[in-house]
């Protein structure tokens, strides 16, 4: 049986050239999925032409247009595109795969911190996504588009500053490539601690979804956020962790507690337990 993938293809150099390399590969079954954010007024040409493009292979094109205007966010954005492509890929029970490149992981990082990262802003790009380019720079993808003669759609809002991983590009590309390696470099050791700090959260609280409150009362306060923060499927911040510790040390039995981002706590005398709500 071929493994099936649903492929985020933007119209890009980037998602081109992953298109093109996926052909290569007799073993897949692949469908090409499209998001139409309608940010840009001609963002409908980028989607004529991937769909031209998924025929031009012979795939099953799978699209979806929202027109969130010329205002909207980069998270907004990001938000509505994943949510498509997330109910692309469950639709056709597949693997979920992205163009996310080296010098991505590299300019994520630098967002992160621009925001004030803890120490998972290193750990980027890190999920169930397939992303087969993540070790391959944009001078290469560039590189193997044009040795193999692949045409692709600029976005214009690459160019423009609104955004600030656009700002941010700017200066990330004038980083050294060593300095670019150390960067990926300590993304993987970053990665692997989140790894190692998963398993020995889920080795402290168990499976779920019932957990103890004496556990947590009695825990260090890093320990238990980050305890909590498994516990809540990852979706907290770190203020809204600290509101809920709080809680699950002094809230009543038969309580519940509405933490934010989705997720509320349920409360008896000895344990809670988690649920989300939208």
């Amino acid at each position: 049986m071929k493994t099936r993938y649903v492929v985020a293809v933007s119209g890009g150099v980037d998602s081109v050239v992953l298109l093109h390399q996926l052909m290569q590969r007799p073993e897949l079954d692949v469908i090409v999925a499209h998001f139409d954010h309608g940010i840009r007024d001609d963002s409908h040409h980028d989607a004529a032409f991937v769909q031209k493009l998924a025929d031009t292979y012979g795939l099953l094109f799978e699209s979806k247009r929202e027109a969130l205007g010329a205002q909207a966010s980069e998270e907004l954005a990001r938000e509505r595109r994943y949510e498509f492509l997330r109910a692309v890929t469950k639709k056709h029970g597949a693997q979920l795969v992205t163009a996310h490149h080296a010098d991505d992981a590299v300019e994520t990082v630098a967002i992160n911190f621009t925001r004030g990262t803890g120490w998972r802003g290193l750990a980027v790009l890190d999920s169930d996504v397939v992303r087969p380019l993540i070790d391959i720079s944009k001078q290469e993808i560039i590189a193997y588009a044009q040795k193999h003669n692949l045409s692709w759609h600029e976005d214009s809002t690459n160019a423009s500053d609104v955004y600030l991983r656009n700002r941010l590009r700017l200066k990330t590309a004038q980083l050294s490539n060593d300095v670019k390696r150390q960067i990926l470099g300590l993304r993987m050791q970053q990665i692997h601690t989140k790894k190692q700090i998963e398993y020995e959260v889920h080795q402290a609280v168990g499976d779920g979804p019932i957990y103890s409150r004496y556990f947590f009362t009695h825990a260090d306060t890093k320990t238990a956020i980050e305890c909590l923060r498994y516990c809540a499927f990852a979706r907290l911040t770190r203020p809204q962790l600290e509101r809920a510790l709080l809680a699950v040390k002094a809230n009543k039995s038969g309580s519940t507690f509405e933490a934010g981002s989705g997720v509320r706590f349920r409360f008896t005398s000895r344990n809670f337990d988690v649920e989300l709500i939208k």
